[in-house]
């Protein structure tokens, strides 16, 4: 199992490594593009609403519900069975999803003047950002249909998961980020608006993406026509999952929508430089965090059909480690290099010196929040994988409801980075909550020989965070140097870091056996 655990963690993790690459140049191409500006700010808006649905309906709360059905599915040996499942569930997912898009892209201006009410108010009585309600409403109906796409892409990959193929759905994001990429250098500059040719980058994204795992759910035996199945057992069963898990999964952005929301009312510029942030947020949380929780979602729901409870609580056990082994270090790296990293990436074009310092300060207080956001995504499979989603539900609203408290407190006083602020601390309610759940069900325990590894790991990432701060130049050093020596530098701190947190973590006792799960 821990072999197994490990070499599917890096299939994933590789795939996921040059998804987020390539998505980085993304993000530098389109901050060339259009800086942090009112353009960027609607552009963003535009694609995070069809995300967050996607969160819902595909690869969040679905993926959740569906994987361990199809787990049980699959374990009785009957592909016949297992096929109808899937082009049951596929069928009633679609429909579902249709209707949302749809109305999603005729319902523009409604679902515009409710997340982004601040641009509403100004276009209804002729203010400053009336321009960007109108030019939100028009973005929306292009990338609004690249939910129905994604959710079923999202619904392959499950699938494809399940029978142990990762790598396809791991790598098929690349194609969303070479889609935008194109579309910024070739469509967008040939354009009065080049965020509208952004917006069709996204569309020819999902589109690509579907098309893409068709063969391989050809190959696997596995695809089949759709058909409505809302009555069905198993269909029955994913929606009684997947309807309260629409919270629980998704808690994170609910929270980064309301913080748009909020952000609509504040600055220009807020709900760019909130992206951009979130945007390295991602990187590393999707690197170490989604490809952990990937891989142990299919390996918890096969313990808990087999009866394996130890088991189950020692790949749980896994879990934590790795998230901590990868994220403890990646929180201090990103709070210290800050303003380099994003200097680095994003200034050039329309993004200036000051957007390096506004971007960074939310960076920071979203970086707080690393190591929740990672063990909410594998503690979390311990609630989907027994097929109980109500109890993370009411986790998620109550982190939910207290993000909203502290995004009014926090944003009174510190503006757009309070928002960062607010869901930091809200996903630390959130990871606690969902650990202490799970310790009182007797499901998992954090050994104490795990306690001792982390302990481990935070003064090794605290070794390694005081060389990169002592290593680091003032900001007005970096800014002076070009481009080419900004880079150099940036990945020299970042090589010497990793090599003294390396170095520091063997010396302080940590060894290969305390990543490997016990049977």
């Amino acid at each position: 199992m821990s072999q197994r655990l490990l070499r599917s963690g890096l299939i994933v993790s590789t795939m996921t490594l040059l998804s987020r690459v390539l998505g980085l140049f993304r993000d530098i191409v389109v901050a060339n593009l259009m800086g942090a500006g009112a353009s960027a700010d609607v552009f963003f808006f535009a694609n995070k609403i069809p995300n967050f649905l996607r969160r819902l309906f595909a690869e969040g709360a679905f993926s959740q519900a569906f994987v361990p059905v199809l787990t049980e599915y699959h374990a009785q040996g009957d592909m016949d069975k297992t096929r109808l499942l899937i082009a049951r569930a596929s069928g009633t997912l679609g429909v579902l999803v249709s209707i949302v898009t749809l109305f999603g892209i005729l319902g523009s201006s409604v679902v515009t003047a409710v997340f982004g009410a601040g641009w509403f108010l100004d276009w209804l009585h002729g203010g400053p950002s009336a321009a960007k309600f109108e030019l939100a409403s028009l973005l929306l109906k292009i990338t609004f249909p690249y939910l129905w796409f994604i959710t079923f892409v999202a619904l392959s990959g499950a699938i494809l998961n399940t029978l142990g193929k990762f790598a396809v759905s791991s790598f098929t994001p690349v194609f969303l980020n070479v889609m935008i990429i194109g579309s910024a250098l070739l469509i967008a500059p040939r354009l009065t608006q080049p965020e509208i040719g952004l917006a069709f980058g996204v569309f020819l994204g999902g589109l690509v993406q579907f098309l893409f795992q068709l063969p391989f759910l050809i190959k696997a035996g596995v695809f089949v026509w759709p058909k409505w199945g809302w009555n069905d057992p198993g269909v029955k069963k994913i929606r009684t999952l997947m309807i309260p898990a629409l919270f629980g999964v998704s808690v994170s952005q609910i929270n980064l929508l309301f913080d748009t929301f909020i952000a609509s009312f504040l600055q220009t510029g807020s709900i760019s430089w909130l992206y951009y942030s979130d945007r390295l947020l991602e990187f590393p949380l999707g690197l170490f965090g989604i490809a952990i929780a990937t891989v142990i979602l299919p390996a918890l729901s096969r313990k808990h059909v087999d009866a394996e409870p130890i088991g189950f609580a020692n790949t749980m056990d896994w879990g934590v480690r790795m998230v901590c082994l990868l994220g403890i270090p990646a929180t201090l790296g990103l709070i210290v290099l800050a303003q380099p990293m994003i200097m680095v990436l994003f200034m050039r074009g329309e993004f200036t010196l000051a957007d390096v310092q506004q971007a960074a300060l939310s960076l920071q207080a979203y970086a707080s929040g690393l190591l929740c956001f990672m063990l909410i995504k594998v503690l979390a499979p311990g609630y989907y994988s027994r097929q109980d989603t109500k109890t993370p539900v009411k986790y998620g609203i109550v982190a939910m409801v207290t993000n909203m408290f502290f995004n009014a407190v926090f944003a009174w006083f510190f503006g757009y980075v309070g928002l960062a602020m607010a869901t930091a601390l809200s996903a630390f309610i959130n990871m606690a909550l969902l650990y202490r759940g799970l310790h009182l069900a007797s499901v998992y325990q954090m050994q104490r020989s795990t306690m001792i590894f982390i302990g481990r790991i935070f003064i090794a990432s605290f070794i390694m965070s005081l060389c990169l701060a002592f290593g680091s130049d003032h900001l007005a050093a970096w800014a002076e140097w070009g481009t080419l020596k900004r880079s150099l530098m940036l990945v020299g701190l970042i090589v010497s870091g990793a090599c003294v947190y390396g170095g520091a973590s063997l010396i302080s006792g940590i060894r290969l056996k305390d990543i490997r799960v016990i049977q």
